[in-house]
């Protein structure tokens, strides 16, 4: 029998905690933007997580890029983080989403994540590395991508977490390297846009970081109609815990440091490696 069995919403499992991916379609009107955030987040609170994963551009998005989203960008101590910080603080959260945040270049805006905590405000965030010039589209065109440094991980009860976005899910090597760093859970925010064999991508490529890096992955779409929706948690041993279909709603899995040292007994992938992650300079 699974210790979630016979649980109540919230009850404490034993060692762990829960994450929820909360999943929406981000518009043009930040506040209204930040209600859902915080009803979403009050619902998954409430569910028994304490952490909730927000969508790729959670603070505000237009189909196509261009122009209003560079009007739109703010500074990560700006009035969106702000209000995630409050958020969090009120519900007692740990909440990850996606920023339309400023950049160096004037022209462009940066594509990140943020990660706030209920006592310390923000504790990491990302720039995404890996802009979407595929399958026709060019975020390259709006985005000024991330520079590689060391990655920002935080913890919760013992288990750390990093962050990624959307498109670097298809390259194995950026979760390799939040592992490396310690990561036990990755969490990736997404805008995966809809389109012929999509949504087969998306979950054969989550489901796949996860296997192969013996970790959690809890991954939060943008719904339809410009996502796919479809947002989950994977287990270290490739097998989801919790998915959502196409609308807004909020789902909630247990994350069990056990499971991953269990999961690496059987499979110790990680420790029989042969390979190391390098940085490309060109």
């Amino acid at each position: 029998m699974s210790p979630h069995d016979d649980a109540e919403p919230g009850e404490n499992l034993g060692p762990g905690f829960g994450v929820a991916v909360a999943q929406f379609a981000p518009g043009a009107d930040t506040g209204a933007n930040i209600d859902t955030i915080a009803r979403l987040a009050a619902v998954a609170r409430d569910r028994g997580a304490s952490l909730v994963v927000f969508p790729e551009y959670s603070s505000y998005f237009v189909d196509p890029l261009g122009p209003a989203l560079v009007e739109h960008a703010e500074a990560l101590d700006g009035p969106f983080v702000t209000a995630l910080t409050e958020i969090a603080a009120d519900l007692d959260v740990h909440l990850i989403a996606g920023l339309v945040a400023t950049a160096g270049d004037p022209a462009k805006f940066a594509n990140v994540l943020v990660a706030v905590s209920p006592v310390d405000g923000l504790i990491a965030s990302y720039s995404k590395l890996h802009l979407y010039d595929a399958f026709g589209a060019r975020e390259s065109d709006w985005v000024e991508a991330g520079t590689i440094g060391a990655p920002e991980t935080f913890s919760i009860e013992g288990v750390t977490i990093g962050l990624q976005t959307c498109y670097d899910i298809r390259f194995p090597e950026v979760t390799r390297r939040l592992v490396d760093a310690g990561a036990d859970l990755v969490a990736v925010p997404a805008e995966w846009v809809r389109g012929p064999l999509k949504e087969h991508h998306w979950r054969s490529l989550v489901t796949a970081r996860a296997l192969e890096n013996t970790i959690y992955v809890a991954a939060a779409d943008q719904t339809p109609p410009i996502g796919v929706g479809a947002s989950l948690v994977v287990d270290p041993m490739g097998v989801t815990i919790a998915s959502l279909g196409e609308r807004e709603d909020v789902a909630v899995a247990w994350v069990d440091p056990r499971r991953i040292d269990e999961v690496r007994r059987v499979n110790p992938a990680l420790a029989l490696r042969r390979f190391d992650v390098t940085i490309r300079t060109v």
